[in-house]
């Protein structure tokens, strides 16, 4: 039988792919379930690609709403793992650089906590802008490079390429032919905001201060602490138009000219 640490060993968790069902990623799980269950209508009755599925859940997820969603990712053993776990979702290997599809052959892109790894974000965007129809969308969330990375536009994150401020992806969307419907951020909401002032501060530097320097699956997390991060919901989180420099990631909707 597979279990959420079966798959999480399978697909060599490294922080930045997010697998369901374990406690010690639920913060982050929660973080880009927020953003998904926000964008849902967008998608649907469309035909959707998702384009970097990762562990496959917000395909998986997409797909009980779109006519239907085809998923890629560039890793192997991922798309192995999609194509078992979530057999509503179409699935294949592909370089994001150049997307498998035809010219306006999809609805929406869905493009969810991805662009900050690819070295040419204006070739991927044009790579989108092809594909999609005419009206169609692209849904696109990253880190808040504000937040993310203060006071330096150089990544501290090994796995990242680019980080964005909110300017900058306006100037990117825009730039890639598309009109910025809207440029939203996500935020804690009350109870992640309790938990904050709790950790002294930030939830998020309490579980990075227990992980850090820590193998995987080898970090002894305090047992109050993971209790309070197990606990996190989808709708911890909020996501709003509001305070877009202080938001922790950036979540866009831009319609193809």
């Amino acid at each position: 039988m597979t279990t959420p640490a079966t798959r999480a060993e399978a697909l060599h968790l490294t922080g930045e792919r997010t697998v369901p069902g374990i406690a010690e990623e639920n913060y982050w799980f929660r973080r880009h379930e927020a953003a998904y269950l926000a964008l849902l209508p967008s998608c649907a009755g469309a035909t959707v690609l998702e384009a970097g599925c990762g562990e496959g859940y917000g395909a998986g997820l997409l797909a009980g709403h779109a006519r239907r969603v085809v998923a890629l990712d560039y890793d192997r053993p991922t798309t192995e793992h999609v194509a078992r776990r979530y057999p509503t979702v179409a699935v294949a290997r592909a370089n994001l650089a150049f997307l498998p599809l035809r010219d306006a052959s999809v609805d929406v892109v869905a493009n969810f906590q991805v662009i900050e790894h690819l070295w040419d974000q204006a070739g991927f965007l044009a790579e989108c802008h092809r594909v999609l129809v005419p009206g169609g969308r692209l849904l696109v969330t990253t880190p808040n490079r504000l937040t993310f990375t203060p006071d330096s536009e150089t990544p501290l994150n090994p796995f990242h390429t680019r980080e964005l401020a909110p300017s900058e992806m306006d100037s990117l969307l825009t730039g890639a032919g598309f009109e910025v419907e809207s440029l939203h951020g996500l935020h804690h909401g009350e109870a992640l905001r309790a938990l904050d002032a709790r950790y002294g501060g930030s939830i998020i530097d309490a579980q990075l201060d227990v992980v850090m320097g820590e193998l995987p699956g080898q970090a002894t997390w305090p047992p109050a602490l993971l209790a309070d991060v197990e606990a996190i919901r989808a709708e911890d989180f909020v996501i709003h138009g509001e305070d877009l420099d202080a938001s922790l990631d950036l979540v866009a909707v831009a319609v193809r000219r």
